[in-house]
């Protein structure tokens, strides 16, 4: 008689557990919590005057400036809104214009026809629906025309003071992923919750503007190689710049010609271009 065996689960090769994958929602530990805090006193001591650079005198002028700060710059902005503002002194006298009559005052930027209609509508729910005052909460400031999370974080915690998140812009996306505070590949949302989970709620507001100067003036976007700002130099072993520095190029000595591994330099020297990179000679698109 032939005896039937079956096969156990336990004499089937066991896999190994996979190390689960780090993202922007995981809790940050108290290592990280310490970094973070020895992060915001360097832009502290860097930036000790960083402020919102869009112009603005009331809430609702700054509601404005940052619906039509979308893909364009605070320089552009800050050209366009004096005229404007001075025409439309109210959200009631953009409610009682048109689109097209708003259009001539924001013609120099970008998307202008968009732009002036999320104005026009952003102001007259203002005026019919709060009174003219721009609300003070997150929810209520997401159900006007041109408002998401960022420009709400905006409005709220530099017209009222209210920290009730995180803004990301792009300068404040790239630099938190450089300065390893939030993981290669999280998106928007996840960045906002870290920086959230990171940092003091009352300094959320400061250390935006903070990160922004820093994206504009030393950790900009299209670089050669890793600044030399200190607070690169201590903070940026993420950047991806480390890996293509130039050494006495770019302000990329020392520390960060030192990021480069063995193995990739390696590679480089064995292929032409490679070497005529390790010989600063190459040249990089702007």
């Amino acid at each position: 008689m032939i005896r039937k065996t079956t096969k156990r689960a336990s004499d089937e090769p066991r896999a190994k557990p996979r190390r689960p994958a780090r993202t922007g929602d995981s809790p940050p530990t108290a290592a990280e919590k310490r970094r973070a805090t020895e992060l915001l006193r360097a832009l502290e001591a860097a930036y000790p005057d960083a402020h919102c650079e869009l112009h603005y005198r009331t809430p609702h002028e700054l509601l404005v400036a940052t619906i039509l700060s979308a893909q364009t710059t605070d320089v552009a902005v800050n050209k366009a809104t004096p005229a404007l503002f001075e025409r439309f002194p109210t959200p009631r006298a953009y409610a009682e214009a048109s689109p097209e009559e708003i259009e001539p005052y924001v013609r120099t930027l970008g998307f202008f026809r968009n732009k002036a209609r999320a104005v026009h509508e952003a102001m007259r729910e203002i005026a019919e629906r709060f009174g003219g005052e721009v609300p003070r909460t997150m929810d209520e400031l997401l159900t006007l025309r041109g408002v998401a999370r960022k420009t709400a974080n905006v409005v709220l915690g530099n017209a009222y003071r209210i920290n009730e998140g995180f803004v990301v812009d792009t300068h404040v996306e790239r630099l938190a992923v450089r300065l390893g505070l939030a993981p290669h590949g999280a998106n928007v949302a996840q960045i906002e919750r870290r920086l959230m989970s990171l940092f003091p709620r009352d300094r959320w507001c400061d250390l935006s503007h903070m990160l922004i100067w820093h994206g504009r003036r030393a950790c900009k976007a299209r670089m050669p190689a890793c600044s030399d700002h200190p607070v690169c130099q201590r903070f940026g072993s993420a950047c991806e710049l480390r890996v293509t520095a130039k050494p006495g190029k770019g302000g990329a000595s020392g520390g960060s010609a030192g990021a480069v591994s063995s193995r990739s330099a390696a590679r480089s020297a064995r292929s032409p271009r490679g070497a005529e990179k390790n010989s600063g000679t190459s040249t990089r698109r702007r």
